[in-house]
C-alpha cells in the first residue's frame, strides 16, 4: 500500500505548503505519544516494559465480588471506571488503524506498540466473557467514582461488576464486543495466528449471543447507560458482522451484511453510532469486486460517499466547520468524532487507490490524495495549526493542555509521594489546585474547542478538557499515515 504523506504532487504554492508543514509538524511524534497515552490508562498489574512510570499497579481484585478474574483493561478517561462499551469501540479503532496502516507503523517502528494497546484490551475482554452467554460490561460504579478525586492506585471507591446474559441481554455490547475481537484478529493474523483464532472464536460466539438475545445493554446495566446510553443495536451487529466477514472469509456474515439495513447517511462515527464503519468495510468489498455493485452493498457505498462527501465540503449537506478550519460535530468532546471522520478519510483514500479509482462527490471529483489532505488538515489543526495556537494533544508541542481533567495525571504519582490520596482529599487539595498537573499526560487529546475555536484549559472544564481512550485511538491511523 502506498505511503500517505507521499501522496500529494501538486505545483508552485501549493509543493512548498506541503513541504512546509511536514517540517512543521512531526506526525510521528504525534504517533509515538498517541500509543504512549495508552499505557497511562491501564489498568491492573503492569508489565515489566510499562513505559509510563508516574503509574503503578491498580485495581488488582477486579472481578473478586463476582468469583471472577476482571483485571486488566483500561480506565475509560478522566474517571477510574471500566466501561466496556467504549472501551470495545476503542479497541476496533486501534485495530483499524493497525490493519490499514500496518507498514507505516513497521516504518515507525511503532507496529509492537500498537500491538501491545490492543492486547492490553482483548485480554481483557476475553477473560471477561467466560461463556458464550455472559460478558462483563463495566467495573466500577460511575456516580461513585465521580464524586471522588482518587489516583487509581488508592481508589476505596466500589469496583462492583455488571454483566450481561442470555436473561440480560445486551445486543450493543456484545456486538461491539465482537467486532474489536474480529477487528483485532485481522491485526494479530500475521504475527502470532493461535492468538488470532482465539480472537476469533470469542468474537463469533459473542456475535451469536448478541443476535440470539436481542436487547439494549442499558437495560440491563442500568449505571452504564447514564454516562454510555446506546441509541439501537442493528449498527453494532452489522458492524461486527463486517469485521467478521473480513477475518474469517465467511459468507455467512456477508449475507448477513446484505440483509441488513444499511443504515441511511450518517452524521457521526462514534462509540454508539457504528454505521458508517459497516458502510465503509461494505465499500472496500464493492471496491474489491466481492459484490456486483447493486442491491444493499452498493447502498453501504453510497451512504459512506455522501458523508466523506460532506466531511471534504463537497456534499450536498456539508458538515458545519469553525473558523479556524475544523470540522463540528458536536459540542461534547468534538475531537472523538473529528478523529474517526479523519481515519474513514484516510482508509477510503486508500480503498480508493487500490481500486484505482476516485469519488464522484455532488460538488465534483475527488481524488485519494484530497482525502488525504483532509485528514491532514484536521490532524494539523488538533497537533496546534489552529487560532488559539495550542496543541489538543497533551504533550505534543510547547503549548498544550496543562491541567486536562484526569485524576490520575493530576495527583503527584504514587512513587513519588505513597501518602494516601483520599476521596475528599484528592479533591481538596488536587482537583481544585490553579497549577499544571504533576504528571505529563502524554498523547492524550482532549474535548476540544467550540464551535467558534473557543477553550478553557482548566481541570474542571471536563466538557472540553476530559481526554477519553476514544479519541487518540482513530487518530493512531492517520498520523502513521501521515508520519
Amino acid at each position: 500500500m502506498m505511503s500517505c504523506s507521499g501522496n500529494i504532487f501538486i505545483f508552485g504554492l501549493s509543493i512548498f505548503l506541503f513541504i512546509n508543514q511536514v517540517v512543521s509538524l512531526d506526525y510521528g511524534s504525534a504517533l509515538t505519544k498517541s500509543l504512549l497515552y495508552y499505557e497511562a490508562q491501564r489498568s491492573g498489574k503492569l508489565p515489566p516494559n510499562q513505559r509510563v512510570q508516574w503509574r503503578a499497579d491498580s485495581a488488582l481484585k477486579d472481578g473478586s465480588d463476582a468469583g471472577v478474574d476482571l483485571v486488566g483493561g483500561y480506565y475509560d478517561a478522566g474517571d477510574n471506571v471500566k466501561f466496556g462499551f467504549p472501551m470495545a469501540f476503542t479497541i476496533t479503532m486501534l485495530s483499524w488503524s493497525t490493519i490499514e496502516f500496518r507498514s507505516q507503523l513497521e516504518k515507525k517502528k511503532e507496529l509492537s506498540n500498537a500491538l501491545d494497546a490492543i492486547k492490553w484490551g482483548t485480554d481483557y475482554f476475553m477473560k471477561a466473557h467466560p461463556q458464550p452467554d455472559v460478558l462483563y460490561g463495566e467495573v466500577g460504579d460511575g456516580d461513585s467514582d465521580h464524586v471522588c478525586w482518587m489516583r487509581p492506585e488508592d481508589m476505596t471507591t466500589p469496583r462492583t461488576t455488571f454483566k450481561i446474559d442470555d436473561q440480560n441481554p445486551g445486543s450493543d455490547l456484545a456486538a461491539e464486543t465482537a467486532a474489536a475481537l474480529a477487528a483485532a484478529s485481522v491485526a494479530f493474523r500475521a504475527s502470532d495466528a493461535k492468538y488470532a483464532d482465539e480472537l476469533v472464536g470469542h468474537a463469533k460466539q459473542l456475535f451469536e449471543f448478541a443476535r440470539n438475545h436481542p436487547g439494549l445493554y442499558q437495560n440491563s446495566i442500568p449505571v452504564a447507560g447514564q454516562f454510555y446510553t446506546s441509541s439501537g443495536y442493528q449498527d453494532e451487529l452489522l458492524w461486527a458482522a463486517a469485521w467478521l466477514e473480513r477475518a474469517t472469509n465467511d459468507k455467512t456474515y456477508l449475507n448477513y451484511l446484505g440483509a441488513g439495513g444499511s443504515g441511511g447517511v450518517r452524521s457521526t462515527f462514534s462509540w454508539d453510532d457504528k454505521y458508517l464503519g459497516a458502510q465503509v468495510l461494505a465499500s472496500k468489498l464493492v471496491l474489491e469486486g466481492k459484490s456486483d455493485g447493486s442491491g444493499t452493498l452498493a447502498q453501504y457505498k453510497s451512504q459512506a460517499e455522501q458523508f466523506i462527501c460532506s466531511c471534504i465540503q463537497k456534499g450536498s449537506n456539508n458538515i458545519k466547520k469553525t473558523p479556524g478550519g475544523l470540522s463540528w460535530f458536536l459540542p461534547w468532546s468534538n475531537l472523538q468524532y473529528v478523529a474517526t471522520a479523519s481515519l474513514i478519510s484516510a482508509v477510503y483514500s486508500q480503498y480508493l487507490t487500490a481500486a484505482k479509482t476516485s469519488l464522484q462527490c455532488p460538488g465534483g471529483v475527488v481524488q485519494p490524495s484530497d482525502l488525504i489532505g483532509f485528514a491532514r488538515s484536521q490532524a494539523d489543526y488538533v497537533l496546534g495549526q489552529n487560532p488559539k495556537g495550542i496543541s489538543y494533544m497533551v504533550g505534543f508541542g510547547s503549548n498544550y493542555p496543562s491541567q486536562p481533567h484526569h485524576r490520575a495525571a493530576s495527583i503527584v504519582s504514587i512513587k513519588k509521594d505513597p501518602t494516601t490520596v483520599t476521596c475528599k482529599g484528592g479533591m481538596d487539595t488536587w482537583y481544585t489546585k490553579e497549577t499544571p498537573n504533576p504528571n505529563v499526560l502524554h498523547g492524550a487529546i482532549v474535548g476540544g474547542p467550540d464551535e467558534n475555536d473557543g477553550y478553557a484549559d482548566s481541570r474542571s472544564n471536563y466538557q472540553q478538557n476530559e481526554p477519553a481512550t476514544v479519541t487518540p485511538a482513530p487518530f493512531v491511523g492517520v498520523f502513521a499515515c501521515l508520519a
